[in-house]
């Protein structure tokens, strides 16, 4: 553990990492001890703000850590400001869990209490803040991560579709950050799948649209050659961290065009095959006896060894352990 000891006013930062078999991932940790230390903070974490009001006694503290294209931010202190900033450029998402806070970026007010998740604005629009005593849970992404899961989407909502996927998005964050990333931040492949499993979670839980739909272009180039382009490149490529939109490029066509390429030959999707490679894969690592379930799991991007078992056993019939002791 690093501390740095600040004098009166300034901003305390620590970098914590656990002991143990797996190493817990970095977090970096930031305290600011009064209310431009707080606006400072705020600023570098999401863009110039220019504070407006607020109480000058203030305390903020902010733990980061980060998941591939995903990084989540826990908020908390004694606080109560408000805010103009500029655009983000990023999408934030928060989940409040006591105190109260609200936006407005040119439409209105939508103010936050205990319990709500939440869009705070659109990455290209300035808005205005406030906060008072949160203790929240901020998820940070880019337009960037959001193409490598869908094309041509962005969001449009600033509210959940509903509480039940509320519950469920939430569910994932937590899952990721305090179960996933402490044990898997080095493997890259296992971190890169959970970054676009939390952006697909986000994508199910708040409006967005989709600014076009499959084109004459498309369905043109979705050809057998196009095709075999796109599988040379996933065979190739299974062992690293290859996107929908990679796969594309290497196909040559769009990402659309390769969906229906997949959809139309072989009855799957791009990421479908991918995994099916990727078991495939993995099978033979465990008829070799090259580590253990859970080892051959994570190398094939499976944070989960109980869901490696489910695709395992629906690809071959029986467990990966069953495989493995029969090797």
């Amino acid at each position: 553990m690093r501390t740095t000891v600040p004098e009166e006013g300034a901003v305390l930062v620590m970098d914590t990492a656990g002991a143990g078999e797996h190493p817990a991932a970095v977090e970096q940790v930031v305290e600011a001890m009064d209310l431009d230390a707080a606006h400072e903070l705020l600023s570098a974490a999401y863009g110039r703000m220019r504070l407006s009001a607020g109480e000058q006694r203030s305390t903020l503290r902010m733990a980061s850590r980060t998941v591939g294209s995903v990084r989540f931010d826990q908020l908390g202190g004694h606080l109560g400001l408000e805010v103009d900033s500029e655009p983000m450029g990023t999408y934030l998402f928060g989940y409040l869990a006591s105190g109260r806070t609200w936006y407005n970026s040119g439409d209105g007010d939508r103010f936050y209490s205990a319990g709500d998740a939440f869009l705070t604005a659109l990455p290209d629009r300035p808005y205005t803040a406030g906060a008072e005593d949160p203790q929240a849970s901020m998820v940070v992404f880019s337009q960037a991560a959001v193409d490598e899961v869908a094309e041509n989407v962005r969001f449009d909502g600033f509210r959940p579709v509903s509480p039940h996927a509320a519950a469920a998005w939430r569910s994932t964050c937590e899952h990721l950050e305090n179960e996933l990333l402490p044990v898997f931040e080095g493997n890259s492949l296992v971190v890169a799948n959970a970054a676009r499993l939390l952006v697909a979670t986000t994508l199910a839980t708040f409006p967005n649209t989709t600014f076009a739909g499959t084109t004459a272009a498309d369905r043109r180039d979705a050809r057998p050659r196009a095709l075999r382009r796109a599988i040379a490149f996933i065979e190739d490529n299974a062992a690293r961290d290859i996107t929908a939109a990679d796969i594309a490029r290497a196909a040559r066509v769009s990402i659309r065009a390769t969906q229906l390429a997949f959809r139309r030959h072989l009855d799957t999707t791009p990421m479908a095959y991918l995994r099916r490679v990727r078991i495939s894969c993995a099978h033979a690592d465990l008829c070799a006896r090259d580590g253990s379930v859970t080892t051959i799991a994570a190398r094939w991007g499976y944070a989960r060894p109980s869901a490696f078992a489910a695709h395992y056993r629906a690809a071959y019939g029986v467990s990966p352990s069953q495989t493995l002791r029969s090797g």
